[in-house]
């Protein structure tokens, strides 16, 4: 234990080091999780008004909340979106319309809510301008044809949504970045747009389309967790990704009730920790692949660790700064092994064209078009990387 101790003490000014010498990079502040429901389950929990118990938005499975749907008529339906758009929007396993009708109900309200707090003379000027940015947000995703499949304003904000038509789809995935998003950088700008959710999630469909034009594709941007901001204890520790990694797992078994197929989850960066504690709680009808890229690891020291029949590949560029943060975990500081290490276990497949590690999923690069491959399952054009027999036997 002394010697563990020693070891956890050199190795965290390393560690620091490594984080406060990479470009681009800013001081960390501790984040509180956002968990449990989304507000108003109180008052979901409290409506008898269909003459039957409502399922609890905390405690019933997503199969519950699948069957309980399946049995109300479309006036029930539109009832209790009118009357809690938040909680039905929210509900993983509900019906795929009704989840997004509820969320854009919920916007609405949300806006009118900060635009009133913009007029509210007892504020700050202070306030006055954070109602005034949310109230901004709210309306991008209120523009038309966005489908917001989740939406919970506490924190910094947590999204989900859905790009093509997930309803119909035969081939889908799923994209859980790292740190620094939340509703504020969701759609990210001109300069930094793929190496944020909704610029990765748009990249990944364009390019599964054109591979197969003929395929009904659809990929979900999701931020249901609360991410680190910059680096410091929350993005070196597993903390955050405890937190986001059980309602990770929900999400994912609420889309196998609503019948859309196992979507490939691709994991960016921190969003690979915590796919890695989500991971055990899987199955293959969950998730049909897992792809960790950028990781810092999975806080697991080989991929039959983690417990799971989901296979998992991993992709890291050269030029990317991760790489020079060590792969270790001790005393809860670090990570773990590095996933695109042979000996981890995981299926490896190039990256050289990635810019850095913000850019993945950027057009023309070879790992959008391995990524691409995995989600359509069409394996037998994923570019492995030297030495990846994992990633040559599953070809």
């Amino acid at each position: 234990m002394k010697r563990r101790r020693k070891r956890a003490l050199l190795v965290a000014p390393l560690v620091a080091a490594v984080f406060a010498t990479t470009a681009g990079v800013t001081s960390g502040t501790e984040q509180t999780p956002v968990t449990g429901p989304a507000p108003g389950a109180a008052a979901w929990r409290a409506d008898h008004s269909l003459g039957r118990t409502l399922p609890g938005p905390a405690t019933a499975s997503p199969e519950r909340v699948a069957t309980f749907f399946a049995e109300l008529s479309g006036r029930e339906r539109r009832a209790l979106v009118r009357r809690h758009p938040l909680t039905v929007g929210n509900l993983d396993g509900a019906p795929l319309r009704v989840r997004y009708q509820a969320n854009r109900l919920a916007l609405k309200e949300e806006r009118r809510a900060e635009l009133g707090r913009v007029r509210d003379a007892g504020l700050t000027r202070e306030d006055h301008r954070e109602a005034r940015k949310k109230a901004g947000q709210y309306a991008e995703l209120l523009a038309p044809g966005r489908q917001i499949l989740a939406f919970d304003p506490r924190g910094r904000g947590q999204v989900a949504e859905v790009y093509g038509d997930l309803a119909h789809a035969t081939r889908s995935a799923v994209v859980v970045p790292g740190s620094d998003v939340d509703l504020t950088t969701f759609d990210g700008d001109g300069k930094n747009r793929y190496g944020k959710p909704a610029g990765m999630a748009t990249a990944l469909r364009d390019r599964m389309t054109a591979r197969a034009p003929h395929t009904r594709t659809a990929v979900i941007a999701w931020v249901g967790y609360t991410t680190p901001v910059g680096i410091g204890p929350d993005a070196a520790t597993g903390r955050l990704a405890e937190a986001g990694a059980p309602r990770l797992a929900r999400f994912l078994h609420g889309l196998a009730r609503t019948g859309a197929p196992a979507p490939a989850v691709l994991c960016h960066s921190y969003g690979s920790v915590v796919c890695g504690r989500a991971a055990s709680r899987l199955g293959r009808s969950d998730a049909a692949d897992l792809i960790v890229f950028g990781s810092p690891g999975m806080r697991t020291g080989s991929a039959a660790a983690l417990h799971t029949r989901v296979p998992v590949w991993a992709a890291r560029a050269a030029g990317d700064w991760i790489g020079h943060v060590p792969h270790v975990e001790l005393l809860g500081l670090g990570h773990g092994a590095d996933p695109t290490d042979a000996g981890f276990g995981a299926r490896v497949v190039t990256a050289a064209e990635a810019d850095g590690h913000g850019g993945y999923l950027k057009p023309g690069t070879d790992s959008l078009d391995n990524f691409a491959s995995i989600a359509l399952r069409a394996y037998g054009s994923v570019r492995c990387a030297p030495a990846s027999q994992e990633c040559a036997d599953a070809r």
